[in-house]
Formats: structure tokens, sequence, C-alpha cells
């Protein structure tokens, strides 16, 4: 998404969009190396960072942004093959349904409260 937004509901939906889009990038990465040798499945976790900014109020709607949120990859602890690889396509496929689903509700949620905001203004 490329608009600006500057409520705390807003930011919050906008940035944990932007955490679920990189997690949905290295799960398809992770699954299209399923057969490369010596190839390490990564995980991409953002709920926390995400949940400490807003109990903090880190909220910056001059840049439209939640301040000190860091999606962060970090490798699975999936076991190793014999080939070096630890890509778990089960798991890699049920990681990715799951990221898709979250997707489409925070999606969703961005689409009604901007709704909300729409009727508030009087639109």
């Amino acid at each position: 998404m490329s608009f600006a937004v500057s409520d705390a509901v807003s930011l919050a939906l906008h940035t944990a969009l932007n955490g679920l889009s990189q997690r949905q990038q290295v799960i398809a990465d992770n699954i299209a190396n399923v057969d490369t040798p010596g190839f390490r499945a990564q995980s991409v976790g953002f709920e926390d960072s995400l949940r400490a900014a807003i109990d903090s109020g880190s909220f910056d709607p001059d840049n439209g942004r939640v301040a000190r949120v860091v999606a962060t990859e970090t490798p699975t602890d999936t076991p190793v093959g014999a080939n070096g690889n630890n890509v778990d396509l089960r798991k890699e496929t049920i990681a990715a349904m799951q990221a898709q689903y979250s997707y489409q509700i925070l999606g969703r949620a961005m689409t009604d409260h901007l709704g909300l905001l729409k009727t508030a203004a009087g639109a």
C-alpha cells in the first residue's frame, strides 16, 4: 500500500500488513528452495515488536509508520536433512495459508476502518 495513513489504527494495520507481506515473501523463498542443497529456511516475526510499539504509543504519523517496529528474519528450527536443507514443505504450506488468511483479514479491517473514517469525515 502506498497511501499515507495518520491515525493510530491505520498505522498499526498498515504496519501489520507490511510484516505479513514480508512473511509471505520469505515463505515463498523457502518453498522455492525446497530442493536446494544447504538452504536454510527462514521465518519472519513482527508481532511482538508491533505489540510493544502499540503498548508504548510509538506512532509517527508524520512519517506514516509505527516507530521501532522491525520485521526480523530468523532461521527456523526445522531439522536439517541429508543435503543440508531444512525446508519442510508441509510446514511452509501451512504457514503460507495462515499468512494469506491473516493478510485477508487485516486487509478487510483496513478497508472497514478507512470506510469509517470516510463516513466520519462526511464524504
